[in-house]
């Protein structure tokens, strides 16, 4: 039935059961008004007010939760619905909008998916880049230094030396910044060699980065286990920029049957501000390999926990 006659009919109900009530209860009303069958007109009014409201409350309360769904619902928090009761007008709009729901996380999952690979494609393709093109410029660059020091007066030979050094520490930052966007390590010796690698990476540059992992990890595949290595390497790079961070907790174990990352600063915390486009991208990888993502306060910092479901038999 079409939600407007639904409400003319409560109404009509409403107004037939006070008619008859009217009519068949032993009250008759004066020419002047007693103060008895005032009472009882009053009394009269106000249960057919609240009867009609307790029904209208009833067949339209769906509508009250679908539209506090619709102000709260975020697609990178999944799986929220509303219950599917009903066949009239408003058990159909919750039915249909819960579908909408359903069809815009497929296809912002399949976005996403896309997005990041593309992404994941771009960085290797720039750090290839940087490793053949602008590596070896540097390096013959520092070639060329070194010959031109052999036959040149000590005075110029301290200045070339300068020009060395600094040469060859922007190698060593260009090198890094290639690690970090193509991380070779990950595909040749695995995820906690990895995470290994990137605890010395962020230790080397002021922020000690302490690590644990459970041993007899089970093989999680190149998709999760490049999640895992995106979602602490943007933890420690947030800890690094932002909380101010001295010393960071980096683990990676099992607990029942999945493998959580836990990264855990001492910094100065979230303090009330919203997530940025790096919490935003971690949720978006996380919601590709159907893991969890919290990000919250912790006992002296910031806490960022991805928990990745393992499949059955792992």
């Amino acid at each position: 039935m079409p939600l407007y006659w639904r409400v003319c009919l409560i109404n009509g109900l409403v107004f037939v059961v006070g008619t008859a009530a009217l009519a068949l209860a032993p009250v008759t009303v004066s020419a002047t008004v007693l103060v008895s069958e005032a009472v009882v007109l009053v009394l009269g009014l106000v249960g057919i007010v609240v009867l009609n409201s307790v029904l209208l409350r009833t067949s339209l309360a769906p509508l009250d939760r679908l539209i506090r769904l619709m102000d709260t619902v975020d697609l990178q928090r999944p799986g929220r619905r509303l219950p599917e009761s009903g066949t009239g007008a408003v058990g159909q709009l919750v039915r249909g909008f819960n579908a909408m729901l359903e069809r815009l996380e497929t296809e912002r999952g399949r976005s996403n998916a896309k997005a990041l690979a593309a992404q994941e494609a771009e960085r290797h393709r720039i750090a290839r880049e940087l490793h053949d093109e602008i590596g070896q410029g540097l390096t013959a660059v520092l070639l060329g230094l070194k010959q031109l020091s052999s036959g040149v007066p000590a005075a110029v030979q301290l200045q070339l030396m300068e020009v060395q050094e600094t040469a060859r520490a922007t190698l060593d930052e260009v090198g890094g910044v290639a690690r970090r966007l193509r991380p070779g390590v990950l595909e040749d010796l695995g995820l906690q060699s990895a995470l290994a690698s990137l605890a010395t990476d962020f230790s080397s540059h002021g922020m000690h980065v302490r690590r644990a992992t459970s041993p007899g990890l089970p093989e999680l595949g190149s998709e999760r286990e490049l999640v895992i290595y995106r979602v602490a390497q943007e933890a420690l790079t947030n800890a690094a920029r932002h909380s101010n961070a001295r010393t960071v907790r980096l683990s990676l174990q099992r607990q029942g049957m999945a493998v959580i990352l836990a990264v855990e600063d001492d910094g100065t915390g979230l303090r009330g501000a919203e997530e940025g486009t790096g919490i935003h991208g971690m949720r978006e990888r996380a919601l590709l390999i159907g893991a969890e993502l919290t990000v919250g306060p912790g006992e002296s910092g910031t806490a960022v926990r991805l928990t990745v479901p393992l499949e059955a038999g792992r």
